[in-house]
């Protein structure tokens, strides 16, 4: 099974596998990574599961979409490499993916 390092806002690791097709917002949600708050459920409607993709992984992971970059504007601290983990969905070539959990409060 794929696996996820989510980096949170106190820096620590928490790497979690997370199967192909979820999203990675139902990975960090399902293995309790702090910050990750997705109040929204994965409906791209309220920005709560923003992180910041390593950009090590940025070409891999791709653009967000328009609604997605729409909604990113709710985001605090916006980035370059902003996106909403609800909208990444898991595929073989994410393995070992590293994203960095945004202030979501």
């Amino acid at each position: 099974m794929p696996k996820i390092t989510y980096i949170d806002l106190d820096g620590a690791a928490h790497t979690c596998e997370v199967a192909n097709g979820l999203s990675v917002m139902e990975g960090a949600v399902a293995n309790g990574v702090p910050g990750i708050l997705a109040i929204c459920g994965g409906s791209c409607a309220c920005s709560t599961c923003h992180a910041y993709v390593d950009s090590a992984w940025l070409a891999r992971v791709g653009a967000a979409a328009d609604i997605e970059d729409a909604t990113l504007d709710l985001a605090n601290e916006r980035r370059p490499e902003s996106r909403l983990t609800c909208q990444i969905q898991m595929r073989p070539e994410l393995d070992g993916l590293i994203v960095h959990v945004a202030k979501n409060d």
